[in-house]
């Protein structure tokens, strides 16, 4: 148990630049004292004692801000920089030294049955706000962008960015897809819409004006 505490507090000195000692990132980092209180709780939860593992993990969530289901499985080295909003489902899987930045979500969509939430692998770098949605699993060392809606299997080596999430890049190398967005200049679809509209107004006009040409040189030849 201690050599797994000096491994996460190790990993939290390489992870994160503001850290100084060990003795700081064990006091006051948030996110070392929800993976404790989880392994605490999820030890309840494989002995059936179910109600306590939710005590604990529901005590931890008010202290850190952090909600770990007893449930999930979570792997060595594991770092929450920040650590404020996570929530990370019951059936949920994370690997060897993975790096949770704040308000990530490793969830389920509410479709699924049994194996209902994501599995992480190893290395894998999650940026704050990112949302991971489903019973699928994110390849080792991949890189998942800031505020990324994931609802696929992502491959490993690979980055994937935008809502829903595509991969961008796999092993360093640029994916290249038909009709890429810019993830910078993102069409805004309110103007594409009301130019749209704005096509079919133009339309519609032009036609009645040639219907009204056609009933005057009816008449005039009527006259």
């Amino acid at each position: 148990m201690f050599r797994r505490l000096n491994e996460t507090l190790e990993a939290y000195q390489k992870r994160d630049p503001a850290a100084r000692s060990k003795l700081e990132i064990f006091i006051l980092y948030q996110g070392v004292h929800a993976d404790i209180d989880h392994r605490i709780a999820h030890w309840f939860y494989n002995h059936n004692l179910k109600f306590i593992a939710r005590l604990v993990s529901q005590w931890s969530r008010f202290c850190t801000g952090i909600e770990i289901h007893p449930g999930a499985k979570i792997g060595r080295r594991f770092v929450i920089d920040h650590g404020m909003g996570i929530v990370i489902g019951e059936t949920a899987e994370v690997g060897d030294d993975v790096l949770l930045y704040q308000g990530v979500t490793l969830g389920g969509t509410g479709k699924d049955v049994g194996k209902r939430h994501p599995t992480i692998g190893n290395n894998v770098l999650i940026g704050s706000g990112a949302k991971i949605l489903g019973p699928f699993k994110v390849g080792d060392n991949s890189r998942i962008a800031s505020n990324a809606v994931v609802l696929q299997e992502i491959p490993p080596d690979s980055t994937a960015v935008g809502a829903p999430a595509r991969v961008v890049r796999v092993a360093g190398q640029k994916v290249n897809f038909a009709g890429e967005v810019d993830q910078i200049h993102v069409p805004d679809p309110v103007k594409i819409e009301l130019t749209a509209l704005r096509g079919q107004l133009e339309a519609l006009e032009k036609r009645m004006l040639e219907t009204e040409g056609g009933k005057d040189e009816r008449k005039q030849e009527e006259t």
